[in-house]
């Protein structure tokens, strides 16, 4: 039977942006774990799925890939959009055992001799851009520092040469940004007209990056077609650029909100790894990820037949009081901390260990560089059922 929600909480808000553009999502995820953690959700623009608020369940449904299948989508697409384009031909949108083998082609690029080979070019760029920042006066902490970093290593591991990076950057800050829809699908068409050049240029002169690893790499004995190469292309630009920007923008806000967290950790930086993870925690960068069941399955007490779609609000899942002590508070010594905000099991992060490292170098370079940063004006979140975070905060920044 259905559980009735009290009148103040509007369930079917989870599928408007305006609940996370102007609103507070955390008391209607908090009623569900209560109340009903399992519950089926309405069609609207959206399909109908299953809504998961609790951290086990979630928990339960990324570790069993072969029921809960990635291959239909990851995320909720109007009804009217179809089927994702890249279902069962990317990284993220594919499962065991092609999703290990293609996997397997990029995952070298992301091990820790990989990473820690990158660090010293990491902070270098790092000091470039909050120099930059800082010598503007004002700036927008989200465009002008959070997304520079993830940026430039995702270019870097994927061959874009330096001298094209900052028109990428143009392109991505309207691709997948709050503008207009017209405006970020001219965008994003082209940065994929960009990757189809380098993908034909790395067809003539492969060199040591992750696009001509997509080229020249086989999965099951045969090579990619050049739609799957572009398709992947842009998995891993979005993946390699979205966690970190978002992350490192909401945990700055964080702390402009906690000024005495952040000078305990200018104070102790032996801090910094658990400071990383919580930031993580809080912020939970991806909103929502969906799974579609592949054959009947019950979840906690519902019985889910072939074809549904599960949507995990993973915000929910990292604020579960039955996992997390104390877990509306934001505190950068928690341990254990074990959150979701990287995605388990089969599909845990590839990334995750860069993501951290990006976290930890921008930290302790503001840290380092920075004698004050002061919020100058209002904080803007996403207007977006997708992502959780800031599309803009204003800063003012003064170099030590």
């Amino acid at each position: 039977m259905t559980v009735l929600a009290p009148e103040s909480v509007d369930l079917a808000n989870l599928v408007d942006p305006e609940l996370y553009a102007t609103g507070d999502p955390y008391p209607v995820w908090r009623w569900m774990r209560d109340n009903d953690p399992v519950r089926l959700h309405a069609a609207t623009q959206y399909p109908a799925f299953w809504s998961v608020t609790r951290y086990d369940d979630i928990r339960t449904v990324y570790n069993d890939a072969r029921v809960f299948s990635s291959a239909e989508g990851i995320l909720l697409r109007p009804l009217a959009h179809g089927k994702d384009p890249g279902g069962g031909r990317t990284l993220a949108l594919t499962d065991p055992p092609h999703h290990k083998a293609l996997r397997s082609l990029v995952a070298d690029w992301f091990t820790t001799r990989s990473v820690r080979a990158l660090e010293e070019a990491m902070r270098g760029a790092v000091r470039q851009v909050v120099a930059r920042a800082a010598g503007l006066g004002e700036c927008d902490f989200v465009t002008d520092i959070a997304a520079r970093l993830p940026l430039y290593v995702i270019c870097r591991l994927m061959g874009v040469p330096d001298h094209e990076q900052e028109m990428l950057f143009s392109l991505t800050s309207k691709a997948f940004g709050a503008g207009e829809a017209e405006t970020r699908s001219i965008a994003h068409q082209e940065i994929m007209a960009y990757f189809l050049e380098l993908m034909y240029r790395r067809m003539d002169q492969p060199e040591d990056d992750l696009v001509s690893a997509l080229v020249n790499g086989e999965v099951d004995g045969n090579l990619l077609s050049e739609e799957d190469i572009l398709l992947n292309c842009d998995n891993l630009l979005v993946g390699g650029t979205e966690n970190v920007r978002l992350a490192v923008a909401g945990g700055m806000k964080t702390f402009l909100d906690h000024p005495a967290d952040w000078e305990r950790l200018r104070a102790d930086r032996a801090l910094m790894p658990t400071a990383v993870e919580e930031v993580l925690r809080w912020t939970s960068s991806a909103t929502h990820i969906m799974r579609t069941v592949t054959e009947p399955v019950t979840l906690r007490d519902r019985l889910l037949e072939a074809g549904d779609r599960v949507v995990m609000w993973t915000p929910s899942a990292n604020r579960d009081e039955r996992y997390f002590e104390n877990p509306d508070v934001f505190d950068i010594t928690r341990r254990p901390n074990r959150h979701l905000a990287l995605g388990a099991g089969e599909h845990f992060c590839l990334g995750a260990m860069m993501t951290r490292t990006e976290m930890r170098i921008l930290f302790t370079e503001l840290l380092d560089s920075v004698q004050h940063i002061e919020q100058t004006g209002p904080a803007v979140p996403l207007r977006s059922i997708v992502v959780n975070g800031l599309e803009s905060l204003p800063v003012r920044i003064t170099a030590k």
